[in-house]
């Protein structure tokens, strides 16, 4: 991601056209023996900065990469997770939820999460990007490379498709039970107190976590951790769905939920590796790490299930992949190739823990089990970031690095995460509960919100 944004790209170039007549009298000046040399050194010191044809075209095709992962991909992998009355509805809510922050996006969050922010900027940034005022086609955002830009209208629409996927999450702890009036009102609210702030602190050079040295590649924190827990919160505030823990609610369609699991590995290449905001070695590195990392942990989840239960299922191979994805989006610009696979090996089990075992014992209706997979997988993955950067271990850390140091620096920015997503979490539902109200009535649910709300239904029999 990028930490600070650049936008004076245009103005250089300009400066530099106006500067040529100038360097060309001064170069004739100095055949003459007459120029001052400390000038015109200096003036030939500021290039323009690059806007590379290779990086932008990347970026536009990662931009692109995540969208696909949020419509179809999360959509029809929620969607074919639900009972059949249901399915519509979880696919109009990913479309609502995405397209709502779309567009909020362009309205204040942009501006809220990548702006200096004053004298709040450890914790959130202003509104004079609101609009996007000043943005055009000629300004550019900064790469990780010195001289080398992308255009800034490239960075704002890759990170829209961050802000759009992440409240959508929180969907799968929601599924089957909240009216489509919530998740209007939730789809504008939650990112405003939670998604923007997270995001500011991480990625924005004078956020807070970002001071820290906290190393989030692509969204660890920012994107699982803030729904995860988000997610764990929105289903003890809203409930249990009717009749959970005595009738039957397996998926209908686990053939959907496979293809959706599918996209969702595919567009994550966008996440990850677009991070990089260009077209290099670490794109490369960022790409390995998220084939090996995701195919360990679908082997992994099935390999603990075949043990367990003397049989690997589908759902948990796909399951599995979401969780190695999910884990090494915090750590695969840093971390080796058998680091990845490693990581990949180790974080379905635990996942498998939450979602049968601790799921169980508490009795939460975490429906498609958000919280097991995206906040724990997204916990495992930002913590073990601290350790897989270890140059020993393959990794590639920044300056002055030291393992125990960023590993307590991890923990800190992952507890902060939880706190803060938590909080913004149980404000957000506890609004919309006493405003608009959360849950369908109990005979929609029963009848499927997909003729209750919509009118329609998925399937013709």
């Amino acid at each position: 991601m990028s930490t600070k944004l650049n936008n004076f790209g245009d103005t250089a170039l300009g400066v530099a056209k106006r500067a040529m007549p100038l360097l060309a009298g001064a170069a004739i000046i100095a055949g003459l023996g007459h120029v001052d040399s400390a000038w015109a050194q200096d003036a030939a010191a500021a290039p323009a900065p690059v806007v590379d044809k290779g990086d932008t075209a990347w970026m536009l095709t990662s931009t692109v990469l995540v969208l696909a992962m949020t419509v179809p991909g999360l959509a029809l992998f929620y969607g074919g997770l639900v009972r059949a009355k249901n399915m519509l509805s979880m696919l109009v809510h990913v479309a609502v939820v995405a397209s709502i922050g779309m567009i909020t996006w362009a309205f204040w969050g942009y501006s809220l999460s990548f702006t200096d922010g004053g004298s709040s900027s450890a914790f959130i940034g202003d509104f004079s990007k609101a609009f996007l005022k000043g943005v055009t086609a000629s300004s550019t955002a900064a790469t990780f490379s010195a001289g080398y830009q992308i255009p800034e209208l490239v960075f704002i629409a890759f990170q829209m498709t961050f802000a759009a996927i992440t409240p959508g999450l929180i969907l799968g702890a929601t599924a089957e039970r909240m009216k489509i009036a919530a998740v209007v009102v939730f789809s504008v609210l939650w990112p405003l107190l939670s998604y923007y702030p997270i995001a500011h602190m991480v990625w924005e050079a004078k956020g807070l976590m970002f001071g820290w040295g906290t190393l989030d590649f692509a969204g660890g924190t920012v994107v699982h951790i803030n729904a995860g827990f988000g997610a764990l919160v929105a289903c003890l505030i809203l409930g249990p769905r009717t009749g959970y823990r005595n009738e039957p609610m397996a998926p209908h369609s686990l053939t959907l939920t496979y293809v959706g699991a599918g996209l969702l590995w595919v567009g994550w290449f966008g996440f990850n590796a677009g991070s990089n905001l260009e077209a290099n070695g670490t794109t490369a590195l960022v790409m390995v790490n998220t084939f090996l990392a995701t195919a360990a942990a679908g082997l992994s989840w099935a390999a603990v299930e075949w043990v367990l239960n003397k049989r690997p299922s589908m759902l948990g191979l796909a399951s599995g992949m979401v969780a190695g994805l999910v884990a090494i989006t915090p750590a695969c610009g840093v971390s080796g190739p058998i680091g990845a696979i490693v990581l990949g090996l180790l974080v379905s089990p635990i996942c498998i823990f939450f979602v049968a075992k601790v799921k169980h014992i508490f009795k939460y209706d975490d429906s498609l089990d958000a919280f097991g997979v995206h906040g724990i997988g997204g916990t495992v993955g930002a913590i073990a970031t601290g350790i897989l950067a270890a140059p020993a271990l393959g990794g590639t850390p920044p300056a002055n690095y030291e393992l125990v140091a960023q590993v307590l620096t991890q923990t800190k920015a992952v507890l902060v995460s939880i706190v803060w997503t938590s909080v913004a979490t149980a404000i957000t539902f506890y609004i919309i509960k006493f405003t608009v109200g959360l849950r369908a009535s109990t005979d929609a649910e029963e009848e499927g919100l997909d003729i209750a709300e919509h009118g329609e239904r998925a399937y013709h029999i």
